[in-house]
């Protein structure tokens, strides 16, 4: 599949801003009104701020964007509209939670609830942007059980290095804010590790014999192409990436991943002049990290219309 670069700047962003979002809810369970208004202020900030970089950014590849409010009416059979709709649906409630940490007093007793609701429905935006992909059984490398956890840990990944390098900007770091970085970082490495091997030696579910229905007869063969000249399908849906480019960009993503993993240890018990610079750099490199990881995804993904132009297996 081409890799559409909204798609990339709109999974990446919103997927860190909710993260964000997610972890800001604990802040809020665990501490109850911050006594750092400008730390809560630049948190919220940066994560509704990433959300609606990635959502409008989202409508970017779209034809006629001035349609995209008609995605909203479909949420009874489609996630992508599911998505749109839990989406909106976080402002109001991220807004009030904002208020109740700012504002001490200001809706007294519910901050937790609100955090609570925020969290569960930021988490479920970001599954149902998983499961738009991880629907769709025309794609194999999309329609695989990991898709959805891996969009969840790395949207909990960048949302919570993001976090970190926050709270040490402010002064308020904090080992559990390490921990909970590491441990995601981590997480998102093994199960992507486990996604990528699992694809590769996976082979291909349908075949040309399958698409023409001809499989009765014997092996099926291409005798020509079905155009002259390259079409839409072929640059959208016939893309295709390099092997050895592939595994080096795979080998970069996982690079990136690792190195914002030994930041977050050295924040732990690194020397004070060190440890606010290796947050942000964990931050930085794990939204690199994320970048790359969902370029390949799309890069590598291959949509049983090939079969139609050469490809053997899709």
């Amino acid at each position: 599949m081409h890799p559409a670069y909204s798609v990339i700047l709109f999974t990446t962003a919103s997927g860190a801003g909710y993260g964000l979002l997610m972890l800001l809810a604990l802040v809020g369970l665990v501490h109850g009104p911050a006594s750092s208004a400008w730390f809560g202020a630049a948190a919220m900030v940066l994560s509704l701020g990433l959300v609606t970089v990635g959502l409008l950014s989202s409508t970017f590849h779209l034809g006629r964007p001035e349609r995209a409010w008609r995605a909203f009416s479909q949420w009874r059979t489609s996630w992508l509209s599911r998505e749109g709709v839990l989406a909106v649906a976080v402002y109001p409630v991220a807004l009030m939670f904002f208020a109740a940490w700012l504002f001490d007093g200001f809706l007294d007793g519910v901050l937790g609830l609100l955090g609570v609701m925020m969290a569960c429905l930021a988490l479920a935006t970001v599954y149902c942007t998983g499961m738009i992909y991880a629907s769709l059984a025309t794609i194999r490398q999309w329609n695989h059980g990991l898709v959805t956890p891996i969009y969840i840990v790395f949207s909990l990944a960048t949302g919570a290095c993001l976090l970190l390098a926050l709270a040490h900007l402010f002064g308020r770091g904090q080992p559990v804010q390490s921990a909970i970085s590491l441990a995601f970082l981590c997480l998102v490495l093994v199960l992507k590790l486990a996604y990528w091997r699992s694809v590769d030696t996976s082979q291909g579910k349908y075949t040309m014999q399958q698409a023409t229905g001809l499989g009765h007869l014997g092996p099926v063969r291409q005798w020509e192409t079905p155009h002259t000249a390259e079409n839409f399908v072929m640059k959208e849906m016939g893309y295709k990436v390099a092997r050895a480019h592939a595994r080096k960009l795979r080998s970069i993503a996982i690079g990136s991943l690792a190195f914002a993993a030994i930041c977050t240890l050295v924040t732990f018990a690194g020397p004070s002049g060190v440890v606010t610079p290796a947050a942000i750099l964990a931050a930085i490199f794990a939204l690199s990290g994320a970048v790359v990881e969902r370029w390949l995804f799309f890069a590598e993904a291959q949509h049983v219309v090939t079969l139609y132009y050469g490809a053997q297996r899709a």
